[in-house]
């Protein structure tokens, strides 16, 4: 008999640490619930859990809303990028010999679709001559110099260049 209630006791002793683990892990589960009940609610404990979930679909339908009109928004920009002159380079060099410093230029301003402008400047001492020609779909009406061929080809490889120097 003495066996009996000595195992009996270790049973017990057995259930007891066991059931007290269990308590352990269901007192965290239960700190955690509350927790992220606390943080639905926004601390107020007035609001019931159907009123929180129902306050939250809210808010995700309307920053569903919200997304819905940026992205429409962000497709108006997009749609007014391709016309901004966004496609540049520049080409400097001498247009005569005997003056130094890279005073002359050509620049290329184009738009996505390769329209635009090219704007050459050839300066020499006493005098400096401008001219301006049409870009279309990447191609001009007009006769271009190499400069202007150059200018032109970069900006439509959507490179930009700034202060590149050649020699005549």
């Amino acid at each position: 008999m003495a066996a009996d209630s000595s195992t009996a006791v270790v049973v017990a002793v057995g259930f007891s640490v066991f059931a007290l683990v269990v308590v352990v892990a269901l007192a965290v589960r239960v700190g955690r619930l509350i927790r992220t009940y606390d943080a639905l609610v926004a601390g107020d404990q007035s609001v019931s859990f159907a009123d929180a979930v129902g306050r939250q679909n809210d808010v995700v339908a309307s920053m569903r809303g919200e997304v819905r009109d940026l992205q429409e928004q962000l497709a108006a920009l997009r749609g007014e990028l391709g016309d901004s002159l966004s496609n540049v380079a520049v080409v400097r060099y001498d247009a005569f010999g005997d003056m130094g410093g890279a005073q002359s230029f050509s620049v290329a301003l184009l738009d996505a679709d390769g329209n635009g402008l090219l704007l050459t400047s050839i300066n020499a001492r006493s005098e400096t001559r401008t001219y301006c020609k049409a870009v279309r779909r990447g191609a001009s009406e007009q006769t271009l110099s190499p400069e202007e061929r150059e200018a032109l080809d970069e900006a439509l490889q959507h490179r930009t260049t700034t202060g590149r120097t050649r020699s005549a």
